[in-house]
């Protein structure tokens, strides 16, 4: 516990280092450096807060200590006694949350995603639920104030997605859905079944954190880009021009090809935006073992084939098989109401950790 005082003294001094740095004219004037700062700042706030108001009542606990080894009157040995009693509730209270506090940090956390979902085992039922999930995904972030762009789709004549991937930006975005990453299994009757019988298909869903320029530097080298005319519904003007891209990064063989977007500039920065995450994602996953080894104590963030929940229609309910949650209301967690299982999610991890802190 004394080594994480140390820390917290050391992130309460770092704030008010920083709190003059971002009242000083030189750094307000240099845009770059002040929002860094400021985006610094703003990340040990509350950890210096809940820090300074647990040295108060550390004091305010000595000073009640000392004055009921005075003799009091009856009535003012009770008064202290309850204010006694409350502020060690306090005392314990800001001791867990500065530790959850003071755990180490996804550095993509606050990163916005790229989502990837496809259809997988189970032919139009399986692209039928990728879009059902993908509606999901969109009423949540809808919930949370966030932004959802459709990057790439292949639809299916059945009115689901082969495949989908959409960029969604805003607060936290990966903190939060970054343990959807795997497979998604749903149990229902599907519309073409005249027997009524429970079928079982299978969607992926695929989470990665968008990198820019500075995150991730890929050698202009290593991309072959190839322009073409784009296929589909567009009309002649698109069929005209070679606005299509097709990116592929030489070292890994990771292709991503985009006609979705209106001009071939356009399609250029998506294909880009999207081979960044892809080519990150690979080497993160071929790393693994030695990058992220507590990864292994965690609800699992990283492998697609994992079966992660099951969906099942006829009995309203969906299990999140990593925590072993049961939630008998599928039709709400449909429209979007994802807030319990990723509740749930994030207290499993920080537990996790928590223990792996205490172990170590």
């Amino acid at each position: 516990m004394d080594e994480m005082f140390e820390q917290l003294q050391a992130v309460v001094d770092r704030h008010e280092e920083l709190e003059g740095l971002l009242s000083d004219p030189e750094v307000i004037s240099d845009t770059q450096r002040f929002m860094k700062l400021s985006k610094e700042e703003g990340e040990i706030r509350e950890t210096t807060e809940k820090y300074n108001r647990y040295k108060d009542v550390v004091g305010q606990i000595a000073e009640n200590d000392a004055m009921l080894r005075e003799k009091l009157d009856p009535e003012m040995d009770a008064m202290v006694k309850q204010d006694l009693a409350e502020l060690n509730t306090e005392k314990e209270k800001l001791e867990h949350e500065m530790t959850l506090l003071m755990l180490p940090k996804d550095p993509n956390d606050d990163k916005n995603i790229i989502m990837e979902i496809r259809g997988a085992a189970g032919g139009d039922e399986a692209s039928l639920f990728a879009g059902d999930l993908l509606n999901m995904y969109m009423r949540y972030a809808e919930k949370q104030g966030w932004k959802v762009e459709t990057v790439d789709e292949t639809p299916t004549e059945v009115g689901g997605f082969k495949s989908v991937v959409i960029m969604i930006s805003g607060d936290s975005v990966y903190s939060k859905l970054k343990f959807e990453n795997g497979a998604h299994r749903v149990q229902r009757v599907p519309q073409t079944e005249s027997q009524g019988r429970v079928h079982t298909s299978t969607a992926t869903v695929a989470v990665m954190p968008e990198y820019d320029a500075v995150d991730l530097d890929i050698d202009p080298k290593d991309i072959r880009t190839d322009v073409y005319r784009s296929s589909g519904a567009g009309g002649q003007h698109i069929n005209k021009t070679s606005s299509a891209v097709r990116m592929t990064h030489l070292p890994t063989g990771i292709v991503v090809a985009m006609q979705d977007q209106r001009s071939q500039q356009q399609n250029r920065e998506k294909a880009m935006q999207i081979l960044r995450a892809r080519v990150y994602d690979y080497y993160e996953s071929q790393n693994q073992s030695e990058y992220d080894e507590n990864r292994k104590q965690s609800v699992g963030t990283g492998d697609r084939s994992e079966r992660i929940r099951t969906y099942n229609y006829p009995q309203n309910r969906v299990t999140d098989h990593r925590i072993g949650l049961t939630l008998n209301k599928l039709d709400r967690i449909m429209n979007g109401e994802l807030e319990e299982i990723i509740d749930a999610l994030i207290l499993h991890d920080q537990t996790a950790k928590l223990e792996q802190l205490q172990n170590g």
